[in-house]
């Protein structure tokens, strides 16, 4: 085995330990599928966060907007002082871990381990259709209860079943092995996923055409936005000390402490398992024949 093949499986290894960290509790979901309205200022306010958290993991920090910006840009209704008990929220319920094992990861490492031991061309595997697949997916929250690994490989089995390539299926078969996946798993939720990327690829989905976006607002809402982004320079001053202004912080006339007492219960319980045990039914080479 090359020095990059043993490197990738070391990685594989690494995100397997680490995968049911950042997996969202069963009890949390049954909330969400059983609850009959969800509090919207929880929601957006959640999303805002969660964005910059991810711009700080992935940007510099002079590229980072402040929490005011962010706020009246995406018109979420919360302060400040919201975003920053938010922030501490999703970072205690993350462990302070923001580079978190999800599909996606998984996916681009079944996609290189695979591109590294075929003899295929490399353009078989789309890896950006693989991707918009998994977005397909993403936004079905039933595909929360799947462990992120078997779901990348739900993905990427089932188009290396329309390739028709042994090869490929071979070398997915020993990744399965490797990632301990049980033919009962992998058969279960592939189905689930097949019929996800049936329902998406119909005519009666609803996709983005591909146009240019255009924010296109109200004379009201132009109002309330004031200063927005329409007036600000090109070459706006970056200060000195960062973008970030600690002053922001206690700008805070509302309160959010149902929300997060819901929020900031304890992680004690992400270990628990989400699946049943499932009894293989046949072979890995064989469920193909299965859809």
């Amino acid at each position: 085995m090359s020095s990059e093949a043993l490197w990738l499986f070391k990685q594989l290894n690494l995100h397997l330990e680490q995968e049911g960290r950042f997996r969202p509790r069963e009890k949390g979901l049954s909330l969400i599928e059983c609850a009959a309205e969800v509090k919207p200022k929880h929601l957006s306010c959640i999303g805002v966060c969660c964005f910059q958290l991810a711009a700080r993991v992935v940007e510099e920090e002079c590229n980072i907007p402040s929490a005011h910006e962010i706020i009246r840009i995406s018109q979420c209704k919360c302060t400040v002082s919201d975003l920053k008990r938010m922030e501490k929220i999703i970072s205690e319920k993350l462990h302070f871990e923001f580079k978190a094992t999800t599909a996606l990861t998984f996916l681009h490492l079944y996609h290189t381990i695979v591109l590294c031991h075929t003899s295929e061309r490399k353009e078989v595997l789309n890896l950006d259709k693989l991707e918009a697949q998994l977005k397909a997916c993403n936004c079905r929250l039933v595909f929360s209860k799947a462990k992120p690994s078997v779901l990348a490989l739900c993905l990427l089995t089932l188009e290396v079943q329309t390739l028709k390539s042994v090869e490929l299926f071979e070398i997915l078969l020993r990744v399965q092995k490797h990632s301990k996946i049980s033919d009962g798993d992998l058969l279960y939720w592939r189905e689930l996923v097949s019929k996800c990327l049936a329902d998406y690829s119909s005519p009666e989905c609803c996709k983005p055409d591909h146009k240019k976006l255009v924010w296109i607002v109200s004379r009201r809402t132009a109002q309330n936005l004031q200063n927005s982004y329409y007036s600000v320079p090109e070459l706006p001053t970056i200060p000195e000390g960062g973008c970030f202004n600690e002053s922001e912080s206690e700008d805070s006339s509302e309160d959010m402490s149902s929300g997060e007492e819901i929020l900031s219960s304890s992680p004690s319980d992400l270990e628990g398992t989400f699946f049943f045990e499932l009894e293989p039914k046949t072979k890995w080479q064989a469920l193909s024949c299965h859809s």
